[in-house]
């Protein structure tokens, strides 16, 4: 396969996933709402759950299919992922949506408030990247 199948194909994934979503639940997407949901809303509890099991699965399963090498972390890294994580969860309050969200879902909705954090996040992030390296 080229290099750029399969991105293109996880792209097309989920954009079915987060259409179909939307036409059978009614519901936008946001990795962060149905996090909050699988914890504190016990009527969509269920939902939120499949969809989230989903993704690990999918991610998951994804490496040894195509068998992909990941080098192992560091050392360090379990902290920085606690840090990072907890950056991200203060983030997503504040922005009001995730990532996944805002530029899935917002952004195909042509939401004014998802065009701005889409940029923020992907401008912080080259930043980062550039500061990074």
């Amino acid at each position: 396969m080229d290099s750029w199948t399969l991105p293109l194909l996880g792209g097309l994934l989920i954009g079915l996933a987060t259409a179909l979503y939307l036409l059978i639940l009614g519901k936008v997407v946001g990795i962060s709402g149905l996090l909050a949901n699988a914890l504190f809303n016990p009527s969509n509890r269920l939902t939120a759950l499949v969809f989230i099991a989903g993704l690990i699965i999918g991610g998951s399963a994804y490496g040894p299919l195509f068998e992909i090498r990941t080098p192992l972390p560091e050392a360090r890294a379990p902290m920085l992922l606690i840090i990072s994580g907890l950056l991200v969860g203060y983030g997503t309050r504040l922005a009001n949506g995730c990532t996944s969200g805002h530029g899935v879902c917002g952004l195909a909705r042509f939401s004014l408030r998802s065009w701005v954090a889409t940029t923020i996040f992907i401008s912080v992030a080259i930043i980062t990247v550039a500061l990074v390296q």
